[in-house]
């Protein structure tokens, strides 16, 4: 039997308001193995990106389990969550969050300065087709590029789990295809798992498994028997 690389169970996340309890996750249980590429898909506030949240050691559920290989995410300090997240895990946003006075290999470098054994800068910008835009900052290049240099800077410590939110939420059909392109070569490369949370139903073509969410419940789990490459879909 395969060993997951997660093991989530009976996974629930209430946030307290004003105006009453707002459940964003209900009861999730999914298990993920290593290497894989899973697409989260669903509506607004449906919990694709609490759960990716959770999984990521940025956010604490409120009950359930949720377990990367020997660490129980739910039960750990803060300090592990820390050593999580930074050894472990990549992250890439929908909005870059570059320093806009940082070049793109020193954007790169403020994760491999901190990183147990990470790639070179260079290294990493190369593997997104970026050599020739080492050294410009993020004003001179274009929006798929610069998402591009943020999904340099999260596979540079060549991580063991890649999420990915709405990574391709903000650019156009082109830039898009780039940035999951390069997504889908470094998760080749790195042996990353990789979960990539989207509205975009068209993107779930490059998932080995398609997640669908509603109401902070998984509704339906469907393997892809046809993955494709980012290059064959279009939105």
């Amino acid at each position: 039997m395969i060993e997951a690389a997660l093991d989530v169970r009976d996974l629930a996340k209430v946030y307290s308001t004003s105006a009453g309890d707002v459940h964003a996750l209900r009861g999730v249980d999914l298990k993920i193995v290593h290497g894989e590429t899973l697409v989260l898909l669903g509506p607004s506030g449906s919990g694709k990106s609490t759960l990716l949240n959770i999984l990521g050691g940025l956010d604490r559920a409120s009950s359930g389990s949720a377990r990367f290989q020997d660490l129980e995410l739910t039960q750990a300090s803060d300090r592990e969550l820390t050593r999580y997240r930074r050894a472990s895990v990549g992250f890439i946003f929908q909005f870059f969050n570059l320093v806009p006075s940082l070049t793109a290999r020193e954007n790169v470098a403020l994760i491999t300065e901190i990183a147990r054994d990470p790639m070179t800068p260079e290294d990493a910008l190369a593997r997104v087709g970026l050599s020739d835009r080492l050294d410009h900052f993020p004003a001179q290049l274009s929006g798929g590029q610069q998402q591009r240099v943020a999904v340099a800077r999260a596979i540079a410590k060549r991580p063991r789990l890649l999420l990915c939110d709405e990574p391709t939420g903000s650019l156009d059909s082109e830039s898009g295809v780039r940035v999951l392109e390069a997504i889908a070569e470094v998760t080749r490369d790195v042996g990353a798992t990789t979960m990539i949370v989207s509205h975009n139903a068209d993107i779930a073509g490059m998932a080995d498994r398609v997640i669908r969410f509603r109401d902070g419940r998984i509704t339906e789990v469907e393997r892809n028997r046809n993955k494709r490459a980012p290059r064959e879909m279009t939105w």
